[in-house]
């Protein structure tokens, strides 16, 4: 008996070992259990959630249309005078006593603009005249004795010789008389020059003279646009002149925003070898009221544009045009309302029924449905929730345009 207990014993011992693992396996059995429940709850919250998700964005939509389209051509130059008159001394060496018009005025063909010292002339005058008058008497009397000649030439009672020297003395006095009148008429160009009269009606640009300088023949004392008119001078590429022609209409810009329009007037017929562009003449017309500021003055650089006709052109509103690394994009509306991001080239702009439109040359067809509002917050895929949409882009004429910048 001794011998058996230690065998009973270990026996024992490997039932409570057996029981105890047991209790455990079932102690830990319901936290397993739960777990995995919990696991399998989250996966179907997270479905469910995924299946709800919400719009990034609420956005209106628009159709691309498509419409006629102005074709401009942009271009800068410089203000200019269509013509300025240089207006100088003809008298030599008088002292200009009075000037009467300064820089701005505007006067009319023939107004008096300044007038020089004329007591020399004046005197030169009534010499040329008192000449004058002498000559005339000595002809007179040189002709009555020439007339007395020819009527005793057939009785004989002169001889041939006397007879040749009257009437010798009769043209003698006629030439005399005729030099006389000339240097009267010197005399009273002379006086005449004494005054300085405008040429042409127009806007004095420049005075040069001053009161009390003694000037030269030929001296420059004003400068004046002649009538007024300007001209815009545009620069345009070789390429861009064969479509530019005399005529043709254009809206020239100032650097303030003011607009006047003009017409082609000439085209030059030569380009410049340094930058190969031409010289395109375009009177500008500006109304007195219209540039009672001063808005075109010549000298000033201003941005115009050449009216070259109109095409038809895909077009979609300026605001449902995005603008991301000097690329422009719009969002195309997919069935599933989320948005794909399209990559647009841009071209001419209009203003139609006071809304902006700009022209699409490549990446989405007519037809189309992109989001117009709220692009700037939209990114490739977003879910996006659509409100009443806009109409689409009708085929209005155009308005205002610009060519596209190269």
């Amino acid at each position: 008996m001794k011998q058996l207990k230690p065998t009973l014993y270990l026996l024992n011992n490997s039932r409570i070992m057996i029981v105890l693992a047991m209790a455990g396996l079932t102690a830990m059995s319901p936290s397993w259990a739960q777990n995995s429940a919990s696991a399998s709850a989250g996966s179907s919250a997270s479905n469910k959630a995924a299946a709800t998700s919400k719009p990034a964005l609420t956005v209106t939509a628009t159709q691309v249309g498509s419409g006629q389209m102005a074709t401009r051509l942009t271009a800068n130059g410089s203000i200019a005078a269509w013509q300025e008159a240089s207006i100088g001394s003809e008298s030599n060496g008088l002292r200009i006593a009075e000037i009467y018009v300064n820089v701005g005025d505007v006067v009319k063909k023939g107004q008096l603009l300044a007038s020089f010292a004329s007591e020399s002339v004046q005197a030169d005058l009534a010499q040329a005249k008192a000449a004058l008058a002498e000559a005339e008497a000595t002809a007179s009397e040189a002709i009555t004795n020439a007339d007395r000649a020819r009527g005793l030439q057939a009785s004989g009672a002169i001889s041939k010789q006397q007879i040749g020297q009257y009437l010798t003395a009769e043209t003698t006095a006629r030439a005399r008389v005729n030099a006389a009148k000339a240097v009267l008429d010197v005399q009273q160009l002379r006086m005449k020059y004494t005054q300085v009269l405008a040429p042409d009606h127009g806007t004095i640009s420049a005075r040069l003279g001053t009161v009390g300088a003694v000037v030269g023949a030929g001296a420059e004392l004003f400068r004046m646009i002649r009538q007024g008119r300007l001209e815009w001078r545009a620069e345009v590429t070789s390429a861009e002149l064969s479509k530019l022609s005399a005529g043709m209409p254009v809206t020239v810009y100032a650097p303030n925003g003011d607009q006047a329009t003009g017409k082609v007037r000439m085209v030059a017929p030569t380009v410049d070898v340094n930058n190969r562009t031409g010289l395109v003449y375009v009177d500008v017309i500006v109304s007195k009221e219209k540039n009672a500021a001063n808005a075109f003055k010549p000298g000033m650089f201003a941005r115009g544009e050449f009216q070259l006709g109109s095409s038809q052109a895909i077009t979609i509103p300026q605001q449902a045009v995005v603008v991301r690394d000097g690329f422009s994009y719009v969002f195309k509306l997919n069935p599933d309302q989320r948005v794909t991001q399209v990559k647009v080239q841009t071209g001419r702009r209009m203003v139609v029924n006071g809304m902006e439109q700009i022209e699409v040359l490549s990446g989405i067809n007519s037809g189309a449905q992109i989001a117009a509002t709220g692009v700037g917050f939209l990114n490739d895929g977003d879910l996006v929730k659509l409100v009443s949409a806009a109409p689409p882009t009708n085929s209005a004429p155009a308005v205002n345009s610009t060519a596209a910048k190269k």
